[in-house]
């Protein structure tokens, strides 16, 4: 999501600007090109020489940068980038901002600016309560700035309360909301994806053979088109995209009370592997082998969390996209499937032992929709999600 995108990141001053080494780092792992901005005060807590080495750039930190500036550096800099990003903004940067002051690089470039700027505030508490920041901060919002944090926490200087900068991957996450703009920008969409476990006892579960990797790469395509995504997942073998609001979970039942409280959305894709059912009575100690014969598990229906939220009455998504994992007369039975969930669309795909789908890199899907049956072709999952969610994004608009 963020490959390719370029951040200008400017660093405070403030014993934060520490975590601003990592965010480097962590841009760069996703593909981004990151430009540092170091204020005077953020070189007294990290090195030009530590944010250079691992941006893999130059440094800038001088407004009167004279070879710079014959060609209008600080105008450059402002507009090459695809989003500023200040971590940690101190109350000074937030101030300054807000009276539209500039006297130094920094500054500078957030008024010469003409992309979107986004703030991680980092102070003392009682500079982050003090009706200064505060109307900072209401006049910062009116002027559109986008902000991520602060968080409550205990800080450096011995008090507890807001005022600690957001976490790497909370400001990598808003990150990626601020830079998602598309056809799908303002719709919140929910995705399901990975198997549920079901437990029998603390060791054992029941299963389906699932990786998540296509549920995965569906709630990064859609975040990719602007949707702000709740990315709903069991335990999953491949990692949650960034980007995305995550909501882990084991079995069925917290899934779907996941999906309750993420509702309403525009659309959701159910593309979790479900178990059917669970024990009614999971052991908490584990069941041991015994002379007198196997254990008699029974077992209960867990929800149908599909058939669930397209039948609702009130509240249902516009877009109901669900899954049919079959092995036999594949279009037939996701069609029967389609009609008796009531949604909109099914996903259909042959998951037989032979295709190598399930858990693979590649799948071939069928959609189901009251249009008929398209079928497509073999493909890697990346460009499965990718067409689906156009295909989602033309549907909504």
């Amino acid at each position: 999501m963020l490959s390719g995108r370029h951040i200008l990141l400017i660093i405070g001053g403030g014993i934060a600007a520490y975590k601003s080494l990592e965010l480097i780092r962590r841009y760069q792992d996703a593909g981004a090109q990151v430009t540092p901005i170091l204020t005077r005060a953020g070189s007294e807590f990290v090195t030009p020489l530590s944010v250079s080495a691992l941006a893999g750039r130059k440094v800038h930190q001088d407004l009167f940068d004279l070879t710079a500036e014959a060609e209008m550096g600080h105008i450059e800099l402002s507009r090459a980038a695809d989003l500023v990003v200040v971590a940690p903004a101190t109350a000074d940067l937030m101030g300054k901002m807000a009276a539209g002051l500039a006297n130094d690089l920094a500054s500078t470039l957030l008024m010469a600016t003409d992309k979107p700027v986004l703030l991680a505030p980092a102070m003392n508490v009682k500079m982050w309560d003090h009706p200064a920041t505060q109307r900072n901060l209401a006049t910062l919002k009116t002027d559109g700035i986008l902000f991520v944090g602060p968080e409550e926490g205990g800080m450096a200087c011995g008090e507890f309360g807001a005022g600690r900068m957001a976490e790497v991957p909370q400001i990598i996450e808003a990150t990626a909301s601020a830079l998602a703009s598309g056809p799908m920008s303002g719709k919140h969409v929910i995705v399901t994806s990975g198997p549920t476990h079901e437990p029998i006892d603390p060791v054992r579960y029941i299963a389906n053979r699932s990786s998540g990797a296509q549920g995965t790469a569906i709630a990064r395509a859609l975040a990719a088109l602007g949707a702000d995504v709740t990315f709903i997942t069991g335990p999953a073998d491949v990692p949650a995209p960034e980007g995305v609001r995550v909501v882990a979970v084991t079995t069925a039942r917290e899934m779907a009370d996941a999906v309750d409280a993420a509702l309403p959305a525009q659309a959701a894709v159910f593309a979790a592997a479900v178990a059917d059912w669970r024990v009614t009575s999971a052991s908490d100690r584990k069941i041991k082998k015994t002379a007198g014969g196997l254990p008699v598990l029974e077992f209960a229906e867990n929800t149908d969390i599909l058939a669930r939220v397209s039948q609702m009455t009130e509240g249902r998504p516009a877009l109901v996209v669900g899954f049919a994992a079959e092995t036999d007369d594949v279009i037939a039975n996701a069609t029967a499937k389609r009609a008796r969930k009531m949604c909109d669309w099914i996903v259909a795909n042959d998951v037989s032992p032979e295709t190598g789908i399930m858990g693979g890199g590649e799948n071939a899907v069928t959609i189901i929709s009251e249009n008929g049956a398209d079928s497509w072709p073999r493909m890697d999952k990346t460009q499965v999600a990718q067409r689906l969610a156009q295909l989602m994004s033309d549907a909504l608009a």
